[in-house]
C-alpha cells in the first residue's frame, strides 16, 4: 500500500471526525462560561442595596470563581482533543464516560440513546486511541442508519487487553432531528484509517460493533530513598 496515500487518508478521517466533535467541544467550552454572567447580575444588584449582604456577596463571588476554574478546565481539555498528548493514558471506564458525555446531546438531538452498561472497567489504555476510536466508530454506526436506535456499550476485559461493544437496535423514536447540518457522514474507512494509526482492533456489521483495546501497563516513577 502507498504509505503516502495511507497518511492522507488518516489525516482526512481525523479531520473529519474532529469537524464532527466540533460542535459537542463547543457546548462543552461554554457550558462553564454562561452561568458566570448571570451570578454577575445577581452580584451587582446585591452589591448597589443600600445594605450589603457580605455573606452573599461572598457566596456568589466563589461560585463565580469556580465557574470560571472549571471553564479554564474544559478549555485545556478541548485542546487535548485538538491535540493529543502523547502517552496519556485513562481507564476504560473513564474513557467511555468521557466520550460518552461528549456525544450524548447530540445523539439525543438524532433521537439515539446510549446505555453505558460497560461497567466500572478499570483497564488502563491509551486515552487519544479510546477517544478517537471510540466516538469515531459511535458515529459511524449511526451515520448509516436510516433510522434512530438504541446503543448499549458493554466491556470484557481479559489477557491485558478489553473489547467494548457497541450493540444496537432499532427505536420508535419519532422526536428527532436529522443529521443533515453534519459536516459530512463518518465511515468506516475513516474508522479503520484512525484505528489502524492507533493500533486499535475494530469489527462490526448492523446490530454490533466491537473495538479491542490493547491494556497498558501504567509506569511508576523510581524514587530514590
Amino acid at each position: 500500500m502507498d504509505p503516502i496515500s495511507d497518511a492522507i487518508r488518516l489525516e482526512g478521517a481525523r479531520y473529519a471526525l474532529l469537524r464532527r466533535l466540533a460542535p459537542s467541544m463547543r457546548h462543552h467550552l461554554v457550558v462553564n462560561l454562561q452561568p458566570i454572567g448571570m451570578i454577575y447580575e445577581v452580584l451587582d444588584k446585591r452589591l448597589l442595596a443600600a445594605e450589603p449582604q457580605l455573606a452573599q456577596i461572598k457566596d456568589s463571588a466563589a461560585r463565580m470563581n469556580g465557574f470560571a476554574r472549571a471553564a479554564v478546565q474544559s478549555c485545556l481539555d478541548v485542546m487535548t482533543w485538538l491535540t493529543p498528548e502523547e502517552g496519556a493514558t485513562s481507564t476504560v471506564a473513564e474513557g467511555v464516560q468521557e466520550c460518552m458525555g461528549l456525544l450524548n446531546g447530540n445523539f439525543n438531538f438524532r433521537g439515539f440513546s446510549i446505555a453505558n452498561e460497560a461497567g466500572a472497567c478499570t483497564l488502563t489504555v491509551s486515552r487519544p486511541g479510546i477517544r478517537s476510536v471510540l466516538t469515531a466508530c459511535m458515529l459511524a454506526c449511526t451515520d448509516e442508519r436510516s433510522r434512530p436506535a438504541d446503543l448499549v456499550l458493554r466491556a470484557d476485559a481479559g489477557n491485558g487487553e478489553v473489547a467494548l461493544t457497541i450493540a444496537l437496535a432499532d427505536n420508535m423514536s419519532t422526536d428527532c432531528f436529522p443529521n443533515d447540518g453534519a459536516y459530512r457522514d463518518i465511515t468506516w474507512a475513516d474508522v479503520g484509517a484512525i484505528a489502524a494509526a492507533e493500533s486499535i482492533g475494530v469489527s462490526h456489521d448492523e446490530q454490533l460493533v466491537r473495538i479491542t483495546f490493547p491494556g497498558i501497563i501504567p509506569t511508576v516513577p523510581l524514587t530514590v530513598d
